[in-house]
């Protein structure tokens, strides 16, 4: 139920980097709110004395002239150069960058296209080229959120496939795999297609094509090839993700996601790059079976062993996986045995060091860390332990945390919270950060020689693919996701804080307060404030630049992003704070935010909102429905996507969160009762607040029902609301309109319910029962 691939998410924006723990300047611990001292204004001196204004002259230094007083205007009603438009029409996605020699390659979502997923290839004369053209989109939906869904392909198979005399298999211009979002068929494309002169030529079997439904597990003949029913499957009944090269290089190796009758199986299989595979379902070779899930599936250097990662139900990754590596005979996997992992451990990304031990990222004591395993009986060496994380939680398959460069430097992200970018040494235990533009990375990290490629961003700066060269120490953008910035004054300024949770518990948070150089609120006034709630649960934000976050906070609206009870990036114990208490700990926290602003006097305690998408969405849901019963908080609430009723989610979601509330609530039926008490149906009661619902109706994870099953009980009670349903939209809305719509009409929703007049928004229309 992650929002954090979609274009409308919770990513956070502000002015000044947050320190680290234990770094200076580091978060502050209150149960009001008390910024960090790396929040300081720039130009302020760092050694003015203690209750000196800010900006008063030191010694022997003449008065500044005063600055003229700032119009005052009502909070929410400031004019602002950041519109919903531009949110939306500047706002493309860069993710799962791919670095070999020279070259660098990138997926890109671009709103301005319907939201659809092109991959990019940066030369080293700076130049880009745009692989595939539409309609084509490259995206997986192998678990629905799919991942890294291309791979480039040395080597001379691919190129032969290809029959284009220009692609050696070898140079700049390698041939590319990708997955297609309309048929989830593979594809391979080159140079001529990027042109317009060719079609992308078929890897894998259409399902609807009789002879498709080979079952990936089952009898294998004698030459390693699966066989099962010859009829045929339903569309995108066959998805393909998480792609490496054969050692031979004939073939890609990747996970195979299987649809049929209700039923969803996963093996990895072996695509041959000939394009065999496209007309004969018998050619995909099945390799590894007996698992629900798999990902990473990794060929020694040699090519003799092979290592994946995999777990079953009722377990998500980050709950529990396993190491598993086999011996290469013949080219398929012999007898594997268990290398990592249990139940209660997540053991993520294995790479090979040589042919004889791996590095993965495992969370055994706590966090995840990067530990070296050799395969003939070495016990597990650590090679930094610490209280930070070197992983992340594994919602996209494909993504590698950390890479490795030609002289055996391991490229890492790591940190509490946020994720830095450093050189880890694995013979000497020493991490060396990189002195960068942009400090916050986003998993997926690849390398190659003394080149390392990464997906970057800072608070005033953009996600951005980089190409560092640690060689020389240099680092260039290659493609930035917003070209060119509004001005600087009007993002907001985050202050990382800790909250006093529930019991004494630490809550983090990031607040960004209203931010526009040119009016001011009035003088008898507070602003009002919105919770934003990520999604996932098992997710987590940092202070990266968002235009959507400045599209409030430069209106005069405030803005608290909570990293409540549940979330990722502080270490296992905080993420088990949500098992069986979703929808207690994160409403608790998320109503603790709010109410930590009210009573520091920095928001006004009658104009708190609350906002969240996917799993935000259930949790802003239930604070203003189970949560409001007796303790009311919010006046506003918006969900975009969220849940509203567990037992219809359970039944009706898909396959990779099937099971997902058994840790977060606790299986059925046993606790069928503690599934009605949680959800917000069936809850809406007299203190339940004015809501708008935002709903995509192709979401395959929280179905439309979920929307509307809410919308219903609110307009049974006769509570304001408002419920808009977009066509074409998934889980995220991609399409420039869709986020224009939804921004305009969030804003003209603060407004009404909150009493203060946006401008240049058309006025939502709200019901106080029937249909919206």
């Amino acid at each position: 139920m992650t929002d954090n691939v979609t274009a409308m998410t919770g990513e956070t924006s502000g002015r000044g980097h947050p320190a680290g723990p234990g770094e200076p300047g580091g978060r502050s611990r209150a149960a009001g709110l008390t910024g960090s001292p790396a929040d300081r204004p720039s130009g302020e001196p760092a050694d003015r004395p203690s209750g000196e204004p800010a900006g008063a002259p030191g010694p022997g230094q003449d008065a500044e002239p005063t600055a003229p007083e700032l119009p005052r205007v009502p909070y929410g009603s400031w004019a602002s150069p950041i519109t919903a438009a531009q949110v939306a029409g500047g706002r493309l996605r860069v993710a799962f960058p791919t670095v070999i020699g020279e070259t660098t390659w990138w997926q890109e979502d671009r709103p301005e296209e319907a939201g659809r997923t092109t991959i990019v290839r940066g030369s080293a004369d700076g130049s880009h080229t745009t692989l595939l053209p539409a309609p084509w989109t490259a995206r997986s939906r192998v678990h629905e959120y799919g991942g890294l869904s291309y791979l480039p392909v040395p080597g001379p198979v691919a190129a032969a496939t290809l029959a284009s005399p220009e692609q050696d298999g070898d140079g700049p211009d390698l041939p590319v795999v990708f997955a297609n979002l309309d048929d989830q068929r593979l594809y391979l494309v080159g140079s001529a297609v990027a042109s317009g002169q060719a079609q992308p030529v078929p890897l894998t079997p259409d399902p609807t094509a009789q002879g498709s439904a080979i079952l990936p597990a089952g009898n294998q003949g004698a030459a390693g090839r699966a066989s099962g029913s010859r009829g045929s499957l339903e569309p995108r009944a066959l998805r393909y993700a998480d792609f490496v090269i054969s050692p031979d290089q004939k073939e890609i190796w990747c996970v195979r996601e299987r649809h049929q009758g209700g039923k969803v199986t996963r093996a990895i299989v072996a695509v041959p790059l000939d394009g065999s595979g496209a007309t004969d379902a018998a050619a995909i070779r099945v390799l590894v079976t007996g698992f629900d899930f798999f990902a990473f599936p990794t060929p020694s250097p040699d090519g003799q062993l092979l290592a994946w990662i995999c777990w079953n139900h009722p377990h998500m990754p980050w709950d529990g996986t396993e190491l598993r590596v086999a011996p290469v005979e013949n080219g398929r996997p012999a007898k594997a045995r268990l290398i990592k992992g249990s139940n209660r451990e997540s053991v993520l990304a294995p790479l090979w060091r040589d042919n004889t031990s791996l590095y993965v990222a495992t969370d055994w004591t706590g966090w995840w860390n990067i530990y070296q395993i050799g395969l003939r009986g070495e016990p597990p060496q650590a090679l930094y332990p610490a209280d930070e994380e070197f992983a992340d939680a594994l919602w996209e398959l494909g993504a590698r945390p950390f890479a490795m460069l030609g002289d055996g430097r391991l490229a890492v992200r790591h940190g509490r919270g946020a994720a830095r970018l450093g050189l880890l040494d694995p013979e000497t235990s020493e991490l060396t950060d990189l002195d960068l533009p942009v400090t916050e990375f986003l998993p997926g990290v690849s390398a190659d020689g003394t080149t390392i490629a990464a997906i970057g961003g800072a608070p005033l700066e953009s996600n951005s693919v980089v190409r560092i060269d640690t060689k020389t120490g240099t680092a260039a953008v290659l493609r930035a996701e917003i070209a060119a910035l509004p001005d600087r004054r009007f993002l907001p300024v985050p202050r990382q804080v800790e909250l006093e949770g529930p019991y004494g518990r630490v809550v983090h948070a990031l607040v960004y307060p209203p931010s526009n150089p040119e009016v001011t609120g009035l003088a008898d006034e507070l602003p009002p404030f919105i919770v934003w709630v990520h999604g996932g649960p098992t997710g987590h934000v940092t202070a990266r630049l968002s235009l959507e976050k400045a599209y409030f906070t430069s209106r005069g609206i405030g803005i608290i992003d909570v990293n409540y009870g549940g979330s990722t990036g502080y270490g296992r114990l905080y993420r088990n704070r949500l098992n069986r208490e979703w929808g207690v700990v994160d409403v608790a926290d998320a109503k603790e935010a709010a109410r930590s602003l009210a009573r520091s006097g920095e928001a006004d305690g009658a104009r708190l909102g609350i906002r969240g998408g996917s799993a935000g969405g259930w949790t802003a849901l239930a604070a203003v429905t189970t949560g409001a019963v007796t303790d009311p908080v919010f006046s506003a609430a918006v969900s975009y996507y969220g849940l509203s009723d567990l037992r219809g989610f359970n039944e009706h979601t898909h396959d990779f969160e099937s099971r997902y509330l058994d840790g977060l609530i606790g299986p059925l039926p046993g606790f069928d009762t503690v599934y009605a008490e949680r959800a917000p149906v069936g809850h809406v009661n007299p203190n339940t607040c004015p809501v708008l619902l935002l709903q995509g109706l192709d979401d395959p994870v929280v179905p439309p029902q979920q929307s509307e099953s809410i919308a219903a009980d609110l307009a049974a009670h006769d509570i304001r609301h408002a419920y808009i349903a977009f066509e074409g939209e998934s889980h995220g809305f991609r399409r420039a309109d869709s986020m224009v719509v939804s921004l305009e009409s969030e804003l003209s929703f603060y407004g009404q319910i909150m009493g203060f007049a946006p401008r240049s928004v058309p006025e939502l229309k709200l019901t106080d029962g029937g249909p919206a």
